[in-house]
């Protein structure tokens, strides 16, 4: 089976999603729901002028099955109405469900979160980020590090029926320096549990053979060495890194 999951028929478009910074359209094949992000409709990055956001999107879902923790939605290239463009399948989330926000600084529950920090809201109150405290949260934390992820903002996690979170909205990440920001800093300097350290594994054995011959033809020689190179060290330090360098440590907006 392809990564399209057989799903080959006519991209048909259904609406756009105006929020998007990047031409985002919501569409159907085979009756199934799916979100299409044509190249056509991107706007050009200067800090990310290597090849275009859809293919680092499939390359997002290439690394997220090697780690084996499906944080990513099954994503794929296919043309469409548009040309060439990322597709990936549309996920219904919980409405009740939420896995970051921001609360009222002396609000912060004691149990189940973590805080991230603390600023002022447009009237001048004290506010916290938090995000839960949960194995799925962590395992997007760690994948983020690997993938390198400058732009894991509140909206681009998904919380799902039963407590699973995908992550979407992969197209700044790989980069060869330094780009990791995150509303994902709430472990920062925790150690890594075996699960957690065993993906990483994963991710670096399969580097050396399929996944890394199947992201050659979706980013550049150097990211693939990159993100070896971010697995070697996270595996050797053991623990949530924090932020370093002069790059912002969380995206803006943050949701």
């Amino acid at each position: 089976m392809t990564l399209s999951g057989g799903l080959d028929g006519e991209l048909e478009l259904t609406g756009r999603i105006m929020s998007a910074s990047n031409a985002t359209f919501v569409g159907t094949i085979d009756d199934v729901t799916v979100v299409y992000k044509p190249v056509t409709g991107e706007r050009p990055l200067w800090d990310f002028p290597d090849g275009d956001l859809a293919h680092r999107e499939a390359a997002a879902y290439l690394l997220s099955e090697a780690f084996g923790w499906h944080v990513v939605p099954r994503t794929w290239l296919r043309e469409g109405p548009l040309g060439l463009g990322m597709v990936q399948l549309w996920q219904d989330v919980d409405p009740d469900d939420g896995a970051v926000d921001l609360v009222p600084a002396d609000a912060v529950p004691e149990r189940g979160w973590r805080q991230v920090l603390e600023g002022t809201d447009e009237d001048d109150q004290p506010v916290a980020l938090i995000h839960e405290d949960s194995a799925a949260l962590r395992r997007m934390a760690v994948f983020d590090v690997v993938a390198n992820n400058a732009d894991r903002k509140g909206a681009h996690i998904l919380a799902m029926p039963g407590g699973h979170r995908h992550g979407v909205d992969h197209g700044l990440t790989f980069h060869v320096e330094h780009k990791l920001r995150t509303v994902l800093w709430g472990w920062m300097g925790d150690e890594l549990n075996a699960d957690e350290l065993a993906g990483i594994s994963r991710v670096a054995i399969q580097l050396e053979g399929a996944l890394g011959e199947s992201l050659a033809s979706l980013i550049t020689p150097r990211e693939v060495d990159a993100l070896a190179g971010r697995c070697a060290r996270l595996s050797v330090q053991g623990r949530f890194p924090a932020p370093h360098g002069e790059m912002p440590a969380v995206p803006w907006p943050l949701f």
